[in-house]
């Protein structure tokens, strides 16, 4: 049986291929949500059709170049198909989102809200396969070969950090504009931005200017 191990890649690079995603996380289902991008303001949708959620799945390391090659031939054949594949992700995308949100601003996470989440994730879990690999176990996902199979290593993501010790972790970049999701961490865990070349910068030039037009 062809399984996919279930790892932690955050950016698998394609040679000669420019970056499609910005995978600055340090979680794979964090660098999910954040494929709505400027969600706060004029929300940009990054997965606007399958083939890009395949080529998400791709760069995040949780696709070799012939599984991707495999689930981009059968999205040509069935479109029909795929386009309900992507819709059923985005809502995998926004139920994590809705769940994260509340912790990171220390509120009680809605209970329908979870409830959504552990659909996901249950319906990923009978897909995972405990197998030996030389001396130890590993869980393994069944082959991504179905349209839906991009979703059960995102849900387990999103369930494995939950139950972590790295939860308290999960922050939201202090763009009033950005608000991607990521890990801090950094040694005193107060890093603000989601980039400091994305974020960090440009509120330093909002700032500057805004000082100049004070002080005028």
């Amino acid at each position: 049986m062809n399984l996919l191990r279930i790892g932690n890649k955050q950016d698998h690079k394609v040679p000669g291929r420019p970056p499609r995603f910005e995978l600055i996380a340090g979680s794979v289902c964090l660098d999910f949500v954040n494929t709505l991008d400027d969600r706060p303001t004029k929300p940009r949708e990054l997965l606007a059709h399958y083939r890009d959620l395949v080529r998400f799945g791709e760069a995040a390391g949780l696709l070799k170049p012939s599984q991707l090659r495999g689930l981009l031939k059968r999205s040509s054949a069935d479109p029909h198909g795929a386009q309900q594949a992507l819709r059923r992700a985005k809502e995998l995308r926004e139920a994590i989102h809705d769940v994260f949100w509340p912790i990171i601003r220390k509120r009680p996470v809605p209970a329908a809200t979870l409830a959504k989440l552990n659909a996901s994730v249950q319906a990923a879990a009978r897909h995972l396969r405990l197998l030996r690999v030389k001396r130890r176990f590993e869980w393994r996902f069944d082959r991504l070969t179905h349209f839906d199979s991009l979703l059960w290593p995102l849900a387990r993501s999103a369930a494995s950090l939950l139950a972590s010790d790295r939860l308290s972790l999960v922050r939201a970049c202090s763009s009033r504009t950005c608000q991607w999701l990521f890990l801090d961490t950094s040694k005193n865990h107060h890093r603000r931005w989601c980039d400091m070349k994305r974020c960090g910068n440009r509120e330093k030039v909002r700032r500057f200017y805004a000082r100049q037009m004070r002080e005028d």
